[in-house]
């Protein structure tokens, strides 16, 4: 379907003049009946048809027999059909001319293959008659401030909410159920809620599409099992970044059984998950683990608008959750900084008592049950630190009365919200009175049963924050010479059909673009060798050379340590007789002859592009550790000096960096202008593959590629 058409069945079903309820039923509680009551209830002003092949009127509205009946471009349908009746009423609706439906039917592409022809062949139908089509396998949808309620889930009549409008999307419909009732549990503002199912034809990217430019929604909250479309959504992400829109994520699919049950669910084919992970990273996306984070997190998006950079202050009246909450904020990332001597002073000389230790976290002391006011003057020193960009209050409540104390000496306290602040109680489930939250959220606080849930809401609400800063820090676009871009200039001319090259041949790329490696070349025979090692001299390392030998020493294709040419001559016997015995029929280019490296701390660097989202940059360890330690980082392709440097640190293995054990720093600037080559390689050449070097040693000066691995793709096959 063409982009305008898709937009067009978009705005009709998200906002239409007119609804169609195909199969509506007289009996309470039918899927038919809800759709019609929710659309009633929510204050639908658009003309609402009904089709019913066993009712010619339902209440005191009359119905038609089939779809055929209806007047020509209603806006959207809702088909309340079995699934056997699907097709024929899609058939019927394309005929009719509306402009898009939703199929509530499941037992398509999440039950078997058969289910998924079905269900592509709806899609065509669709498609093929210019309309859109939302589903099947979903609960639909709902438009909060358009009136718009196309859903069978009985819904209660909407309440204005608080904060800024939030906009849910799931492929899920439980999901979709499970994060509406919780955002309105908490007294927020909704948008437009949307369960797209199976997603045969509209996907959550063009759900997303309509949010990120939607006057109304000004946070957007995903709960999906597939991207479908990666290089849209990452488009779409920016441009919520752009909007300042926060969008948050929430992707089952790290684990194997994990992406099984995200097929058996909705038809989906889960993709790279790291990969997902870091490039949506890059653009502010709020990537979450758990749905109480998903939801907290909102909540702290929506009700603050201006995001907090800075680190957190902590108030609590019990001492000994300082030591809990310092660990666990550490483990979240969320730094506490120290108080400005200036508020520290104002805290201890005017609000607590001589005995408080005052410090972040700040403990109000039992001195809080006699007064209360402490808690909110406490609270208004903290959020006029300088150094503080959010408020997190995690408080024993006790019993009502001094609870109610509490919540109204913190409202009192607090003069205005420029701050994002939460509020959480200890004690699990420990009884409140009801106007303790109310109290709260009616002031703009964000409430929290548990503070871990309101300290890690606060850490991923402050990480969005700097997110939004690093995201300007890009590289410049690419400007290779046209030499360091793969060609046929480079022997062989055509590549294994495995599209690798051979060790000598990735140097020759390395070399063109100003990442150093070893003094040697190719040679074709014992004297060429000998020749070599003589012009670079002693001692050598000696290398078989061909596109299949990714893993050479495997193979007995390395001797190292090489110190005149009678133990060279021998060396290159022996690795011929190695490669013919281990690897029977490859044909090697020759062996490369390299001066020895001096030993330095080995890292591997490597450039991929995955089919879906991408190029990327991977760092860790070199060798055998990367897999051994799992210390690695992954990044986008397009972040510049500082924040590769960044993602230097943040490996475990950093100190080794920094110099260990008397041994000389390493030279991270080498390393990064290093990763910086070879992402410009990756994003100016889209037939590059992936390219591996490992290791590459890092001296207190200066790097050197002592091995490569890269491929191209079958593009750059074909055209050599």
């Amino acid at each position: 379907m063409a982009d305008d058409i898709q937009t067009v069945a978009l705005t009709r079903l998200l906002r239409p003049r007119s609804v169609a309820i195909v199969g509506i039923s007289p009996e309470a509680g039918s899927i038919g009946a809800n759709a019609l009551n929710n659309l009633l209830g929510i204050g639908f002003t658009g003309d609402i048809h009904l089709v019913s092949r066993t009712n010619r009127e339902i209440g005191s509205r009359a119905c038609v027999a089939s779809i055929d009946e209806l007047p020509e471009g209603i806006d959207a349908a809702v088909l309340a059909v079995p699934r056997q009746a699907t097709a024929d009423a899609v058939k019927a609706c394309v005929r009719r001319k509306i402009g898009a439906a939703i199929v509530f039917a499941a037992g398509f592409a999440e039950m078997d293959d058969a289910g998924r022809t079905e269900q592509e062949a709806l899609a065509r139908l669709a498609r093929d008659g210019g309309m859109g089509l939302c589903g099947p396998n979903c609960i639909g949808l709902v438009n909060v401030p358009g009136k718009v309620a196309l859903t069978f889930e009985p819904l209660a009549p909407p309440q204005a909410g608080q904060g800024r409008a939030i906009g849910v999307v799931t492929q899920s419909g439980a999901m979709c159920s499970t994060l509406r009732l919780a955002l309105l549990a908490k007294q927020l503002n909704l948008s437009c809620v949307v369960s797209t199912g199976n997603e045969a034809q509209l996907t959550t990217e063009d759900f997303l599409a309509f949010l990120v430019d939607d006057e109304s929604t000004r946070v957007i909250v995903l709960f999906m099992e597939q991207v479908r479309e990666p290089q849209r959504f990452l488009a779409l992400a920016a441009r919520a970044r752009e909007n300042k829109k926060p969008l948050l994520l929430m992707h089952p699919g790290r684990s194997a059984r994990a992406q099984s049950s995200a097929r058996t669910h909705t038809g989906a084919m889960a993709d790279n998950h790291a990969v997902m992970a870091a490039l949506l990273k890059r653009e502010a996306v709020v990537l979450v683990e758990t749905l109480d984070e998903l939801i907290d997190s909102a909540e702290i998006l929506a009700r603050f608008e201006k995001l907090p950079i800075k680190g957190a202050a902590l108030m609590t009246n019990s001492g000994a959750f300082k030591g809990y909450a310092l660990d666990f904020a550490e483990t979240l990332g969320l730094d506490l900084p120290a108080l400005s001597p200036p508020n520290a002073d104002a805290i201890k000389n005017n609000i607590l008592p001589a005995f408080a230790a005052i410090e972040n976290p700040v403990d109000v002391t039992a001195m809080s049950i006699r007064d209360a006011t402490i808690l909110g003057r406490t609270a208004a020193q903290l959020l006029a630190d300088p150094a503080m960009g959010s408020l997190v209050i995690s408080i024993v409540a006790g019993a009502p009365r001094f609870a109610m104390d509490k919540a109204n000496a913190i409202v009192a306290g607090i003069a205005d919200l420029e701050k994002p602040i939460a509020v959480a109680t200890m004690g699990d489930e420990t009884p409140l009175p009801d106007e303790f939250p109310a109290t709260l959220r009616a002031n703009g606080l964000a409430f929290f049963r548990s503070p871990d849930r309101a300290l890690r809401a606060m850490a991923r609400a402050t990480w969005y924050g700097r997110a939004l800063i690093a995201a300007g820090r890009r590289a410049p676009p690419p400007n290779l010479p046209a030499s360091s871009l793969p060609s046929p200039s480079l022997p062989p001319y055509r590549i294994g059909a495995s599209g690798a090259l051979s060790e000598h041949q990735g140097k020759a790329f390395l070399a063109v673009l100003g990442i150093a490696v070893p003094e040697g070349a190719l040679a074709r025979n014992v004297a060429e060798a000998c020749e070599i090692a003589r012009r670079i001299g002693f001692p050598v390392a000696l290398k078989a050379q061909a596109a299949a030998l990714a893993h050479k020493s495997d193979a007995g294709g390395v001797v190292l340590k090489i110190t005149d040419e009678a133990t060279l001559a021998r060396a290159w016997d022996s690795i011929a007789a190695s490669i013919k015995k281990t690897r029977p029929g490859v044909a090697l280019d020759g062996m490369l002859v390299e001066s020895m490296a001096p030993p330095g701390l080995e890292l591997v660097v490597a450039g991929r592009r995955d089919p879906a989202w991408g190029p990327f940059i991977t760092i860790g360890l070199g060798g055998i550790w990367i897999e051994a330690l799992d210390d690695l980082r992954l990044f986008a392709a397009d972040l510049d000096r500082d924040g590769i440097l960044d993602e230097l640190q943040k490996l475990k293995s950093a100190s080794l960096l920094s110099g260990y054990r008397n041994t000389p720093a390493a030279d991270v600037g080498a390393v990064a202008d290093c990763v910086l080559r070879l992402s410009a390689l990756l994003r100016a050449d889209p037939r590059i593959a992936e390219i591996e070097i490992n290791p590459l040693a890092v001296y207190p000066k200066g790097v050197l590629a002592l091995d490569v691995l890269m491929h191209v793709n079958d593009t750059y096959a074909n055209d050599t």
